[in-house]
């Protein structure tokens, strides 16, 4: 977009990754708002903004990865910090959506705590939510104010072009995934195939069955989070014993929880792709991953919805 006055945007950050809100304020080309954000001696949380903020247009960047308690509550506590100081409007840019994989019931007796948390931003005076790659898009309808779901498939999708891959599938880990799997093969103009699996427990699964051609095709297997790699490398192992070329994964946020890394080392997975919607650790860095950079999808959102101007058509195949 065409840069217009950005004196009324303010872009602040908590602990979580401000290495991601650096890049997207030099994107926006606004500096990063003046605030501390620390610890008092007991433990709890220390916010303090140190400039005016009456009638500004905020944007909180924190993702609520691990510790994700930590993260969620300097949100919650930076938002009523604004909120009490007369910022216009609060918007929190959270590209990893913590708690998101426990949107329903699957059993008696057990929270919906990504309902808990939409709640708890809700009452803490929040005014918009952006986010990326939601593990269960009707997340969305869990808050009753404006939503902006951002896809990463545009910017996998120009990666795995650049790969020129001959024979290249584009593989769902599971049934849940069928959709975003989809709009990545329609994005590169591919045919799907599809892991069936079953989790006898959490955090396990055992492959079943594939559905379609996987045989000396090159696949390449999406998914939104990568945590502990279990059915990632499961699922990749098991297309090469179905007699796959080779194989890709392209995941938009790299949890990558331990025994993650060692798993991936010893996987058939030729190169993972992730995003920086967390930060990742030195140590994780291993060759064969690569990691794209979300900063111009979210800076350009936050430039669309300052200006009232559409963000769905960043978005347009």
């Amino acid at each position: 977009m065409e840069m217009e006055d950005t004196s009324k945007l303010k872009i602040f950050t908590g602990n979580s990754h401000p290495a991601l809100a650096k890049e997207i304020s030099d994107y926006i080309g606004v500096p990063l708002g003046k605030a501390i954000c620390g610890r008092f001696n007991n433990g709890e949380i220390q916010i303090m903004i140190n400039e005016s903020v009456r009638g500004k247009d905020c944007f909180i960047i924190q993702p609520t990865g691990a510790p994700v308690n930590d993260n969620l509550m300097e949100i919650l506590i930076m938002v009523d910090a604004l909120k009490r100081a007369s910022a216009r409007h609060i918007t929190v840019v959270v590209p990893y959506y913590g708690y998101a994989r426990q949107d329903r019931k699957t059993r008696g007796r057990e929270p919906i705590s990504s309902k808990l948390v939409a709640d708890l931003l809700t009452v803490a005076g929040v005014t918009r939510v952006v986010t990326m790659d939601l593990h269960a898009g009707q997340i969305q309808g869990f808050f009753n104010m404006p939503v902006d779901h951002m896809l990463s498939s545009s910017l996998l999708a120009d990666y795995v072009k650049s790969k020129k891959l001959e024979n290249l599938t584009i593989v769902s880990p599971d049934l849940g995934g069928v959709t975003r799997a989809r709009e990545l093969a329609d994005r590169v103009g591919a045919p799907i195939a599809i892991i069936e699996k079953r989790r006898p427990e959490p955090g396990v699964a055992k492959v079943m069955n594939i559905i379609g051609e996987v045989k000396d095709r090159n696949c390449f297997v999406v998914d939104d989070i990568v945590d502990t790699a279990g059915s990632l490398c499961e699922g990749a192992n098991a297309l090469m014993e179905y007699g796959a070329r080779g194989v890709y994964a392209a995941v938009c946020h790299p949890v990558l929880t331990d025994p993650a890394i060692e798993r991936i080392k010893a996987s058939a997975i030729k190169e993972l792709v992730v995003t920086n919607s967390l930060p990742i650790e030195k140590y994780k860095m291993i060759d064969k991953m690569t990691v794209l950079s979300i900063a111009p999808i979210l800076g350009e959102a936050i430039l669309r919805i300052f200006h009232d101007a559409s963000v769905s058509q960043m978005f347009d195949k």
